[in-house]
């Protein structure tokens, strides 16, 4: 007789971990701290057959216990807050407590088995640390040059300017160095430099957007394009109804993924030879231009995935 699998759903908060209980329906909860992991892996490595645990995406609270849970043996999962939100509106559920998220997370869980991301391998970890890292200190930069312009069309003295070009040659030095650790951590692993290879082969795709790839989509090459499209936020979502067609948009994804592909696409429509000329019938056709950025970051996405599912680099898949 095959036993039931047990299903924990928690929900992950910077003090607590409430969970709920399927099929027992009961409740537990836990500090989120050393302690309280030790605590919730014991109760877990207690109960009788398969086990498998799921949390939302929480911006980095939920990554120790991740680690801890898989590390003792646990199957564990990470889940989309979309689609918890979307099955909690489908269920008619609008109020929202951590007791309340705990078991719509397990119950979606139940209803779909097969959704949920794996914990990336250590190499990946670090990888997706630094390039979260590089992206907050390029935002940063990004806000000091908009305040730099600001103040001197409004006239600064010259102590706060000299301020100014101080902070930012220290965050210039910063991103600096993590992309060079970025660049060292996929060099001394086979597997990353393999697929960074392949990745820079397509023109267009930069250090920084393969590194984004490699760490924010370990999936790339195990997805139909659609999926990849969908993966990144950048397949057109219809507003059909009868007769009725309504405006494509995209939406949802990886956030930073696309912010980076959209980089990547503006340099692909002035220099991939293939879809450059795609680029520029979409412009002839009075297509806004950033249309026509999401069309071509959409066919770059699908081109990597190709790359790396089949191991061919650009150079050779157009016979150059």
């Amino acid at each position: 007789m095959i036993s039931e699998t047990t299903i924990l759903g928690i929900d992950v908060s910077r003090d607590w971990l409430d969970g709920f209980c399927l099929p027992g329906q009961n409740r537990f909860r836990h500090p989120n701290t050393a302690d309280g992991h030790i605590a919730l892996v014991a109760m877990i490595q207690k109960l009788s057959g398969p086990v498998k645990v799921g949390f939302e995406a929480t911006g980095g609270h939920e990554w120790v216990l991740w680690t801890e849970l898989v590390d003792a043996g646990i199957i564990a999962v990470q889940l989309s807050p979309a689609q918890i939100k979307a099955f909690a509106l489908s269920r008619g559920t609008l109020a929202k407590t951590d007791r309340i998220d705990a078991e719509l997370i397990a119950r979606f869980m139940a209803f779909r088995p097969e959704a949920g991301r794996e914990l990336p391998d250590e190499n990946l970890r670090i990888l997706r640390t630094l390039t979260t890292r590089r992206g907050q200190l390029v935002d940063m930069r990004k806000r000091l040059k908009a305040q730099i312009a600001a103040r001197r069309k409004q006239g600064i003295s010259a102590d706060v300017e000299t301020m100014d070009d101080e902070l930012k040659e220290v965050l210039d030095t910063q991103i600096d160095q993590i992309e060079r650790r970025i660049e060292n951590v996929i060099a001394q692993v086979e597997p990353l430099a393999a697929k960074a290879n392949l990745l820079r082969s397509i023109p267009g795709i930069g250090p920084v957007s393969a590194a984004m790839l490699i760490a924010e989509l370990p999936e790339l090459g195990r997805m139909t394009s659609g999926e990849a499209g969908a993966m990144t936020g950048l397949a057109p979502v219809p507003h059909d109804s009868g007769a009725m067609r309504g405006r494509r948009t995209i939406a949802g994804g990886r956030r930073s993924l696309r912010r980076v592909l959209f980089q990547a696409a503006l340099a692909a429509a002035c220099h991939n030879p293939v879809l450059k000329p795609v680029a520029k019938r979409l412009k002839e056709r009075g297509k806004p231009h950033k249309l026509v950025i999401i069309a071509i970051a959409r066919r770059l996405i699908t081109i990597a995935n190709a790359i790396i599912k089949t191991g061919i680099p650009w150079q050779l898949q157009l016979g150059e």
